[in-house]
């Protein structure tokens, strides 16, 4: 209850900004021009989209905003995934609670790496990743870069798979538990 009650507060903030019409300005935008005065800190503390601290290349980014996924208690993290960018086959030991925020989010249950068959989630659409179960996930080219805000409580751990093959090219390959760990 705890969880469903923070990820349903966190969609609500990202669900639909009234000043962003684009992924570039949810990212980048900062106090709305108003005559309001902003609101105490110490009551409603708020970090505008241009000064959240993203962190992360090679396509993935991420950004903590609450709690920490290696700790127990809840957490909530953006992730960003740019065109072209995807992850491999892996399963997280926790149950988490996504929100699609901007772009087209592109998913597999599948431990067979093909870009190709991976399944468009538009934006505004919540997914439940259910704990230990294969997945994979990210931006394809065409349809640009996405952002998610993930909720889930921790501590939380990841479990990658590797190519059946390591000698060949990762796409198109079935993907196995790594038994080298």
């Amino acid at each position: 209850m705890r969880l469903t009650l923070a990820f349903a507060a966190a969609c609500t903030l990202l669900a639909a900004p009234a000043f962003a019409e684009t992924q570039a300005e949810l990212l980048n935008q900062g106090p709305p021009k108003t005559s309001q005065m902003l609101p105490d800190p110490g009551h409603i503390p708020m970090i505008f989209g241009k000064d959240i601290p993203w962190k992360g290349e090679s396509g993935e980014r991420s950004a903590a905003l609450f709690g920490d996924p290696s700790k127990p208690g809840i957490y909530g993290v953006l992730i960003q995934w740019q065109p072209g960018h995807n992850s491999r086959p892996h399963f997280h030991s926790t149950d988490r609670y996504i929100y699609v925020v901007s772009g087209t989010w592109w998913v597999s249950s599948s431990t067979h790496y093909d870009p190709a068959k991976m399944y468009p989630i538009p934006a505004g659409t919540y997914v439940t990743d259910i704990k230990n179960t294969i997945h994979w996930d990210g931006a394809k080219a065409e349809t640009g870069p996405c952002v998610l805000l993930l909720v889930g409580e921790g501590p939380m751990t990841s479990a990658r798979y590797v190519p059946k093959d390591s000698t060949k090219d990762a796409e198109g390959q079935d993907f196995v538990p790594d038994t080298k760990k």
